[in-house]
């Protein structure tokens, strides 16, 4: 049963990510359509083609890998200055040029006269930055409305005021992990001093009232290592407890591996899934993107510590994973011991993450992502504009072609990165859940 309900976690989790491909690609096609652009085809995976039907003039169909998907929009590269589109030929001239030259000619060969006027670079600067944009803007989305179903519908875990845990001890951040064990030289938590229990509801902490966990953190942490009462509900009556918070080190926030020093107590909060409503939903989506970006920022870091994971190094629990990996987890969570909502929510919140970091990572301004085509119509837009400005002479279109050899370099580089995390995944995979 458990190996059945991996594979339907896997299957479902994969076809999500089918469809949200599909649809960042319908994202730009449906936009270009309306702007009187050639599109030829329209494809769901890659590789070998498995299914394909052609409506007038775009070819629609499925290939053999669900991992990805394309559009393919005629007359992406403009010709080079005083070049006839139709007279362009193989260059033979430097390796580079030859590059760039050959992409033009292959880019043509399938352009004809009656073509004039539907190239992609021949539309309004305006008109190309919305087919780009377009494209991620729908995973943006789609994740918004896939978080904003989770938090409105089924709720968030919220941190209540009676506790679940009392810390035994105090660990050094240093020595801290899931299996560190008390042993007698470490000193008691103040919490344990205090003589806290499990089911405690904190009603104050020296001398003001709680009704909220996020309320008592930083009086907590602010208290540093100076004297604490704390007011306990215990069995229907209150109890007074007191002790002396000490100072610790704790990580600064989620998305930070630095350290501040804090006033410590040593209790965690029991949870309760809440509804949330609209706002919560706009500021989490903002806290999300936030951490999403610093992520990237951080991703060849976590990239190196990918590869030492490979050879038998630690893999973190946050480093980043492939569509592998992120399968495997799914399927984890759809065979685990939680409840159908909580497995429901748990795949939905995975797929809605992986949507906010495609279209983040598509917005990043380096062909031959969309933002690398959005900046080139950007800065057309804005050279064009100049010269209407200034009566200068129309400088034309922004040739993308030019910029080729480092759409190639970059272009390996993701490849290279997606072999190794497919290898990470599949040789040291980060797991949810222990055994």
């Amino acid at each position: 049963m458990s190996v059945l309900l991996t594979i339907v976690g896997i299957v479902l989790f994969v076809a999500g990510v089918l469809i949200s491909v599909s649809l960042h690609e319908l994202g730009h096609m449906l936009p270009a359509k309306a702007f009187g652009m050639k599109v030829t085809q329209f494809f769901a995976g890659f590789g070998r083609t498995v299914w394909s039907i052609k409506r007038g003039e775009t070819e629609y169909g499925l290939k053999a890998i669900p991992a990805g998907g394309f559009v393919r929009i005629v007359g992406m590269m403009p010709p080079a200055k005083g070049q006839d589109p139709s007279k362009i030929r193989k260059a033979n001239t430097g390796p580079i040029q030859s590059m760039i030259e050959n992409a033009r000619s292959a880019e043509y060969e399938t352009i004809s006269a009656e073509d004039e006027g539907r190239l992609f670079y021949q539309k309004a600067w305006w008109k190309k930055l919305i087919v780009m944009a377009s494209g991620p803007l729908v995973n943006v989305v789609i994740a918004f409305v896939l978080f904003g179903g989770l938090y409105m519908m089924y709720g968030t875990p919220v941190a209540q005021t009676t506790v679940n845990t009392v810390t035994d001890c105090v660990v050094p951040a240093s020595q801290a992990s899931a299996n560190r064990k008390c042993t007698d030289t470490d000193k008691l938590s103040p919490a344990k001093e205090a003589g806290f229990q499990v089911g405690d509801k904190i009603l104050s902490f020296n001398g003001t009232r709680i009704t909220s966990w996020d309320q008592l953190t930083p009086l907590i942490r602010a208290n540093t290592d100076k004297p604490a009462t704390i007011v306990v509900e215990r069995n229907g009556a209150q109890k007074t407890l007191t002790t002396h918070t000490i100072v610790n080190q704790v990580q600064e926030s989620a998305t930070s591996d630095k350290l501040v020093s804090v006033g410590f107590l040593g209790i965690s909060p029991t949870e309760k899934v809440v509804r949330q409503d609209f706002g919560f939903v706009v500021n989490q989506m903002g806290k999300l993107t936030v951490g999403t970006v610093q992520a990237l920022g951080k991703f060849p870091e976590k990239l190196v510590g990918v590869a030492k994971s490979i050879v038998g190094g630690k893999r973190d629990q946050d480093s980043p994973m492939s569509i592998v990996g992120a399968s495997r987890v799914a399927g984890e969570v759809a065979s685990s011991s939680m409840t159908t909502a909580q497995k429901g929510a748990a795949l939905v919140s995975l797929l809605a993450a992986l949507n906010l970091f495609l279209a983040l990572f598509n917005f990043i301004p380096l062909l031959p992502l969309d933002g690398g085509h959005m900046i080139g119509a950007i800065w057309e837009g804005v050279r064009r504009g100049l010269a209407r400005l200034f009566r200068r002479p129309d400088p034309g279109y922004v040739d993308v072609a030019k910029l080729l050899p480092i759409a190639y370099v970059a272009a390996s580089v993701i490849v290279v990165m997606g072999v190794l995390l497919v290898i990470a995944d599949i040789v040291n995979p980060i797991k949810l859940f222990n055994g």
